[in-house]
């Protein structure tokens, strides 16, 4: 562990402004403030947010960057309060170390939703100050490099998955790419233990028989450099187990049938320098096909250049990958960001969303999620993805994810690009929009004059961004129309009521329903969590004896049903899937163990029946059943609303509502409504077949 005056000393030897006094403070108090607290590997708890600052200070950040780190677990883990953290050090410092410390846990709350409320507040906090991420990757790296003393297996592998799906992709995405690889690595060590282990195993006996490859390989392209003129660093090193381990998946080979184990870097002075060292490269050693990428004419979006090659060595044979870059490239390719942010020249709360764009997407996706497992998802989509590039027509190139299609492209453009997008030319041609885009595609995005994605969409887009998007839309549609069909089903119960439904009811009713407001009674009216009876009771309390003891609607049917032929008193079922209601021809089937099921006569489960039939019929005293019906209707604004008040005008009431099948121009809804028999069914799905928006209405009998 760093001692406080050698963490100083590193501070003060690449800034000499620092403010010396606020490290020395924050020091003490954090050693303090965790008092006798000890880590899982018996250490004091306070070496670990000193260690944290020490693995900042190699990156020479600024003081208050370093003083968040030695203070970032003081909040989370002891007394300390923000208001204190304010005080003491100032509110730049304070806003940092609560960017970085984790809600409080709510005793209520799944695991689920705690990950994914805290990563939506650390990402939030993220994107004001780009050093509340610095700190947090510093911090998850420094806990991953201890994280083998934590005795329970469980808790290491979510910890090294979380890192793999969320920090180790950030890291790479502000092109720190030596954290990343380091996270990755450890993570895999402790997800894969047994490929990791065999895979290091391999490359010991590879090193014991070829250990001087990599030296006489580095010699070999240093000395065709120099020869040719050109000043250049190569050094050489063996790839880590978990890039071995991904090539061996992505490509379905094994250990022996892989030839890149080896990687060397070119440095070089400028930007020129590169492009000729790589001439010199490929003019001795033959090129890959395929395996060229040019990051200095495109560099990636987190601002990474570099030249990648791979070459066959013809007299060690091998193949080794060649990357070519300048030292600045190099400094940037390890440190991404914290290279050269603009707060080490003393502008304090940079935004990091000027920098990097593609956060204000991610917040956008983050935003969207409608439940704490599709945020996690979608965060887990939108950092970690293999890239496709892609131009629109006035050549601004965007990045996506591989097996992207032209609605991907669209949202990555703009939301309402994507949201008013009916079709798509590609290089110059007219495609489906499900069409994979590849590297080099020209994508223009044909518009339509409507906001109304496809939710079919859902099925092929690759981003998290699209699937978001039109999952928000699908959900806000649907509420809408929900809402619309609840307000009609609410006007009808004020109807019976006789009562006019003003502020002075309404809300009484409400308060006694627990609801928020009227919007909230019409959802829950339209989802049938709330009948008709619960409403006007509500409304008008005594109007109704269902407010005492709410019925479902499967209890509510059967008690105004009787059936002639059965032993009074003896219990019976109707079948869920004939759905027999007054009027049609019944059987009754006996089981020894079960209760007898009435079916309509031409159900197709009495051809299965092996139980005892039974001759009955409806009894007088039956006032109806319920029956489903499937409903076909236009996709536009006010379609279940007009089907819901044409079922309401026939005196029928729904108690059940499923939407089955959903695209651009129609929508089947499964409506379960009560009726009084055959002939008012009949009546009904008449009338729905003359409302315009409907294209069909029939019964369901399965």
């Amino acid at each position: 562990m760093l001692r406080q005056y050698e963490l100083v000393e590193r501070v003060k030897a690449y800034d000499p402004e620092a403010d010396e006094d606020l490290l020395n403070r924050a020091y003490v108090f954090s050693v303090k403030a965790h008092g006798s607290q000890l880590r899982a590997s018996g250490d004091p708890y306070f070496s670990h947010p000193i260690e944290v600052a020490g693995i900042l200070t190699d990156l020479k950040l600024d003081d208050k960057t370093i003083a968040t780190a030695i203070l970032h677990d003081t909040i989370e883990d002891t007394v300390a309060t923000q208001e204190q953290i304010e005080r003491l050090f100032g509110p730049d410092v304070a806003r940092l170390v609560d960017g970085v410390t984790k809600l409080s846990k709510i005793e209520t709350q799944t695991e689920s939703e705690r990950q994914a409320e805290n990563l939506r507040k650390f990402l939030l906090a993220m994107s004001n100050d780009i050093r509340v991420l610095l700190v947090k990757l510093a911090d998850r790296l420094h806990n991953m490099r201890t994280l083998h003393h934590i005795a329970k297996e469980d808790k290491r592998r979510r910890i090294a998955r979380e890192t793999m799906d969320i920090y180790a992709p950030l890291a790479e995405r502000i092109g720190m790419y030596g954290f990343m690889e380091e996270m990755q690595e450890l993570a895999f060590g402790h997800l894969e233990h047994e490929a990791s282990e065999l895979i290091s195993q391999r490359m010991a006996r590879l090193r014991e028989t070829t250990g001087a490859n990599v030296h006489r390989i580095t010699g070999s392209v240093e000395g065709l450099l120099r020869s040719k003129g050109l000043a250049a660093s190569v050094t050489g090193r063996e790839k880590r187990p978990y890039s071995i381990w991904r090539k061996m998946q992505a490509r379905q080979m094994s250990f022996e049938q892989l030839s890149d184990v080896m990687a060397f870097r070119v440095i070089v002075d400028d930007e020129t320098d590169c492009y000729r060292a790589l001439g010199i490269v490929h003019g001795r050693w033959p090129m890959v096909p395929g395996r060229f990428k040019d990051f200095i004419s495109t560099p990636k979006p987190n601002g990474y250049r570099s030249l990648h090659s791979s070459v066959l060595l013809g007299g060690e044979h091998a193949r080794i990958e060649v990357q070519i870059r300048t030292r600045l490239m190099h400094e940037e390719a390890e440190f991404g960001l914290a290279a050269h942010w603009a707060y080490k020249q003393g502008s304090d709360g940079a935004t990091a969303r000027e920098a990097y764009p593609w956060l204000d997407d991610l917040l956008d996706v983050l935003q969207d999620a409608a439940s704490p497992e599709e945020l996690l998802e979608n965060a887990r989509l939108a950092m970690f993805q293999d890239q496709v590039f892609a131009f629109t027509p006035k050549g601004e190139l965007y990045q996506l994810p591989r097996d992207a299609t032209p609605v991907d492209f669209a949202y990555a453009v703009h939301s309402d690009l994507g949201d008013t997008c009916v079709g798509a030319k590609v290089n110059g041609r007219v495609v489906p929009l499900r069409t994979r885009l590849v590297n080099g595609d020209q994508v223009e995005i044909l518009k339509g004059k409507v906001k109304a994605p496809d939710p079919a969409w859902e099925a092929f887009v690759a981003s998290a961004k699209a699937r978001a998007a039109i999952r928000r839309h699908v959900r806000h549609k649907r509420r809408e129309e929900l809402q619309a069909m609840g307000g009609k089903l609410l006007d009808a119960v004020a109807a019976r009521l006789k009562l006019a439904l003003d502020d002075e009811i309404l809300g009484p009713a409400l308060g006694r329903l627990k609801l928020h407001d009227r919007a909230a009674l019409e959802l829950a009216m339209a989802e049938n969590r709330l009948s008709d009876d619960q409403v006007g009771e509500a409304l008008v309390p005594g109007s109704t004896a269902a407010a005492t003891r709410p019925r479902s609607a499967k209890a509510k049917a059967a008690a105004a049903i009787s059936i002639e032929g059965l032993t009074p008193g003896v219990g019976f079922l109707l079948c869920d899937n004939c759905r027999p209601v007054p009027g049609d021809r019944i059987v009754g089937i006996r089981h020894p163990d079960g209760p007898i099921t009435v079916h309509g006569i031409d159900c197709v489960e009495l051809a299965d029946e092996s139980g005892e039939w039974l001759d009955v019929k409806w009894g007088a005293e039956t006032a109806g059943a319920a029956a489903r019906i499937a409903v076909v209707v236009h996709n536009q604004p006010g379609a279940l609303a007009s089907l819901a008040a044409s079922i309401a005008a026939h005196n029928a009431n729904i108690v059940g509502l499923a939407l089955k099948h959903r695209d651009r121009e129609f929508h089947t809804d499964i409506v379960d409504i009560e009726v009084e028999s055959t002939a008012h069914l009949a009546v009904i799905l008449n009338a729905l077949r003359q409302v315009k928006a409907v294209v069909s209405a029939d019964r369901v009998r399965l």
